[in-house]
């Protein structure tokens, strides 16, 4: 038997001879990663898989950690998970060929680990069919929460949609919905309190909660019935739990904080305020909680406000980065992009790029002195879905202006690896009126200077002056500074 990289790959074979093998296998499997855990895998009805484990969490998630290529229909793989991302909720990821000339495709089944063993049966064409080993504890006891807790908020939704759209609020009759949808609220609620007691040594029952059904405010208009809403949505949130942050589940969940508050959002200067004033409300909820919960919360708005190129929320964040009980892992992130939105400001002298072009030749921005009076720095991605989308929209019109109108663009990748390096070189030859720069990595000097953090970036210059002249973060934004 091989024991490799953290896997090893056999054909499968009786049972008896299985634990036998087993009792051999994991122990040297495991000394590789102390306290690691091992996921056994026994493959059916696909030709061939690669079998992936995925964090949905933490700083590689949805990358990657283990994986057994090549593996046969019947056949069994060891995946060892190093034991800093337990205990955490995964994405068993299969890319399978049903038939060994086809095409892969990839199916995925989300799993906890925890403080025991996986071994798992699975045909990735049917992964709800996933059965796991006699005794197994965290996903056999959160599928049968899931479905409890399921069928009791459906039957709460029904009265909860009605009693939110019902306009006779004193007959008798919305009383009478009311009354019941407050007795099946307690219940549920208490019912979620029993679950978390009876699976407190269960990592999984740190999610229960996030089902707690709070207070909801019937009466008024519809933005104040969410408003109401918005107040006691953390009335059921243990802060001090910090297995819950390691879950996929508080990201969903989270994400519905924020979805109300958009709903509020009829305008972009609404947008601007109230997103701002969702993180303050959370953050300070989770300040009383335990650092690491109080950290993750200030990380889960930047990410936001970053990817939604917000900056009056980044704003907000910066007196949490300096108070030393809030272990955010993004504190120098938030540093740099705060600087950089003193100091990249409208009138502002661009930081001048000294690269080689994509055909070799030294390009020098402070020297550049093209037809028309603007230049379009814009910093993208390959591998970035946002910042392809954008070029889409930049292209076309881009060719329809008027030469004399028409800025210079000088597009600067920030591709570092081989497959999107190999993707830059089969986009920019689409864009040949453009000039296409590599900067090597968003730690490059270039991506430093512009106090870089995500992509796509467009920045507005007057061609002479290298001054900025708009900071557009949408297309949008983009032609009406053109205009």
């Amino acid at each position: 038997m091989n024991i490799k990289n953290n896997l090893v790959i056999r054909p499968s074979l009786t049972l008896s001879f299985l634990l036998l093998l087993s009792a051999f296998a994991l122990p040297s499997l495991r000394a590789q990663t102390t306290e690691s855990r091992i996921v056994i895998v026994h493959l059916r009805g696909v030709a061939e898989s690669r079998i992936s484990v995925i964090p949905l969490t933490g700083s590689k998630a949805f990358k990657s950690i283990v994986e057994g290529s090549g593996v046969k229909n019947n056949e069994t793989v060891f995946l060892v998970v190093p034991k800093q991302y337990l205990p955490g909720e995964f994405m068993l990821q299969f890319d399978s060929k049903k038939e060994p000339s086809d095409k892969p495709v990839t199916s995925q089944k989300n799993i906890f680990i925890n403080n025991q063993d996986l071994e798992l049966w699975i045909n990735p064409n049917y992964a709800d069919s996933i059965r796991f080993q006699q005794g197994e504890l965290e996903n056999n006891a959160f599928v049968q929460f899931s479905k409890q807790n399921e069928k009791k908020r459906q039957q709460l939704a029904v009265l909860h949609d009605f009693l939110m759209n019902y306009g006779a609020i004193q007959s008798g009759f919305y009383q009478q919905a009311l009354k019941e949808y407050e007795q099946q609220r307690g219940a549920h609620n208490q019912s979620l309190r029993s679950a978390e007691k009876r699976d407190k040594n269960l990592f999984v029952s740190s999610i229960y909660q996030l089902n707690y059904i709070p207070t909801t405010p019937f009466t008024g208009s519809e933005p104040d019935k969410i408003k109401g809403v918005i107040q006691h949505y953390f009335d059921g949130m243990d802060f001090r739990d910090t297995l819950v942050i390691r879950t996929a589940e508080m990201i969903k969940w989270m994400d519905a904080y924020v979805n109300l508050y958009s709903r509020l959002c009829t305008t972009k200067a609404l947008r601007d305020s109230l997103l701002p004033a969702a993180a303050r409300q959370a953050i300070e909820k989770a300040k009383g909680g335990h650092p690491l919960v109080y950290g993750w919360m200030v990380d889960y708005f930047y990410r936001g406000f970053e990817s939604n190129q917000l900056p009056e929320g980044l704003k907000v964040l910066e007196p949490y980065t300096r108070d030393p009980n809030c272990l955010t892992s993004k504190r120098l992130q938030i540093e740099k992009r705060l600087l950089g939105m003193q100091l990249l400001t409208v009138g502002a002298k661009a930081p001048n790029i000294i690269l080689k072009d994509a055909a070799g030749n030294l390009f020098d921005l402070s020297t550049t002195q093209p037809v028309a009076g603007r230049i379009l720095l814009l910093f993208y991605s390959s591998g970035c879905s946002h910042c392809t989308d954008l070029i889409k929209e930049l292209k076309p019109w881009f060719d329809e202006l008027p030469v004399l109108t028409r800025p210079e663009v000088v597009a600067v990748s920030l591709d570092d690896n081989e497959t999107d390096i190999k993707n830059w070189g089969s986009l920019i030859s689409g864009l040949p009126e453009w000039k296409h720069l590599r900067a090597e990595g968003i730690n490059s000097p270039v991506a430093n200077d512009y106090f870089l953090l995500s992509t796509p970036v467009m920045i507005l210059l007057d061609s002479h002056t290298k001054e900025i002249m708009a900071l557009p973060s949408s297309f949008t934004e983009l032609k009406t500074n053109i205009r």
